[in-house]
């Protein structure tokens, strides 16, 4: 049986705010640890019939690229669901609830940037 992992380091300040997240994996073709702004990881316990997650963001995770992360994380969730069900009609709502969240965004922005 093959064997794969993956590794998560968190750098927090004083406070235990993230500073910084490194990641690497033994099955990718990037052979250096990898930096992140933010993550999120979710598990299935399926005794529990519950998400058991982490979610965690640096400092430097700036306001816009939290908004295009979720939109894409949203994204390839829906695709995701996809592939785990044929149920293209559900994909289809999921990334239309993604767009719409990802347009008030901007429009939000806009908004603010102009007051």
């Amino acid at each position: 049986m093959k064997q794969s992992s993956i590794s998560i380091e968190v750098h927090t300040d004083e406070n235990r705010v993230p500073d910084a997240i490194y990641w690497n994996a033994t099955d990718t073709t990037q052979p250096d640890t990898q930096q992140a702004k933010a993550m999120m990881l979710a598990f299935w316990d399926g005794a529990e019939k519950a998400a058991l997650r982490i979610d965690l963001w640096t400092k430097a995770m700036m306001v816009d690229e939290m908004a295009d992360f979720f939109y894409q994380t949203m994204m390839t969730m829906a695709d995701t669901y996809g592939r785990a069900t044929n149920h293209q009609d559900m994909v289809q709502d999921m990334k239309n609830f993604a767009r719409d969240f990802y347009q008030k965004f901007r429009d939000k922005q806009m908004k603010e940037s102009k007051a």
